[in-house]
């Protein structure tokens, strides 16, 4: 991991004249995936780093200890062997970028992956009141150190809309640096909940005051938003991350989540990073793809590519 961004003093300066010409913003999204084109081996090469930014997920009401166990299972064994051994890849010890599950599954996760020899895998643990952040902060400070008691080594918590959309920024700052604190080691993401922000100059500001906080990553969405990951909001997202980087030298990872679901999308995101911020970003340490049913869909690109024919169901299980 680079050097972890420690944040800065809250500066509302840098929240002046912000303006996102969202006409140029969607056409530059427009272009994503289009100007290059991965193929043959290099779309398998292409698709095995995004299975090691993935945050293989689960956040559903009847998680137990059993799919949590499996999810990190596969976690540690995220391509099936074959495969790996078609693509001559057995030395690159393949797994995905960490396990997100809810606060209460945290020991289950650090339980199953070492069981599965993969402990090196983190545990994230979504928290803060997931997904609204419609509790208090006292409660939601706890939340994240219960979390990491249990084992949890990174935190995806989510800001303050109502802040934001009253246009509260320091209240903002004051709370993600909170939730800073409260992490200790673990790494803080914090997701801004693009669909409920209401315009991407809030998006852009957002981005600012939780790297200033001392925002580890930013991160697009909880996936229970109307709208999720998209390309326009990333846009604006990766460009606050580099002007962060411009004016303090910290990089700050970025994190896409909801609806990523096909291998064709996480190139296109491997593209935008590439494009936006540059190969020192083409790692898990500083992007995620945050994910559930995506990996069926790599797996049966790698098959492709291994095998000459697409997977029958039966070859590729569904979860």
């Amino acid at each position: 991991m680079s050097d972890r961004n420690p944040g800065i003093e809250f500066d509302a300066s840098w929240l002046e004249h912000v303006y996102v010409n969202l006409p140029a913003v969607k056409r530059r999204a427009e272009t994503l995936g289009t100007r290059r084109c991965v193929k043959k081996q290099w779309q398998s090469a292409w698709l095995l780093r995004a299975v090691t930014c993935i945050d293989l997920t689960t956040l559903s009401g009847d998680d137990t200890a059993s799919n949590v166990s499996r999810l990190c299972f596969k976690a540690a064994n995220p391509v099936r062997d074959d495969l790996i051994k078609g693509l001559q890849m057995e030395d690159a010890g393949i797994t995905v970028g960490a396990v997100c599950v809810y606060p209460s599954r945290v020991a289950d996760a650090v339980k199953a992956l070492k069981a599965a020899n993969a402990s090196h895998i983190p545990v994230a643990s979504v928290a803060t009141g997931f997904p609204t952040g419609q509790t208090p902060l006292k409660t939601r400070l706890e939340e994240i150190r219960m979390a990491v008691a249990d084992g949890a080594r990174e935190i995806d918590i989510v800001i303050n809309r109502e802040y934001a959309l009253t246009g509260n920024w320091r209240g903002v700052y004051e709370e993600v640096k909170a939730m800073r604190e409260a992490c200790g080691e673990a790494h803080l993401k914090t997701i801004l909940a693009t669909g409920e922000l209401g315009n991407m100059v809030n998006v852009y500001k957002a981005s600012l005051v939780c790297m200033m906080a001392g925002a580890d990553f930013i991160k697009t969405s909880t996936g229970k938003e109307g709208v999720n990951a998209i390309f326009p909001v990333a846009l604006v997202m990766v460009r606050a991350i580099r002007e962060y980087y411009q004016k303090t030298g910290y990089k700050v990872g970025f994190k896409p989540a909801g609806g990523i679901r096909s291998a064709k999308d996480s190139c296109t995101w491997l593209i935008l990073i590439k494009e936006e911020l540059g190969d020192e970003w083409l790692n898990g340490h500083l992007f995620r793809l945050g994910a559930s049913s995506l990996l069926i869909d790599i797996e049966r690109q790698l098959f492709h590519q291994v095998y000459g024919r697409y997977a029958a169901t039966h070859e590729i299980p569904m979860s």
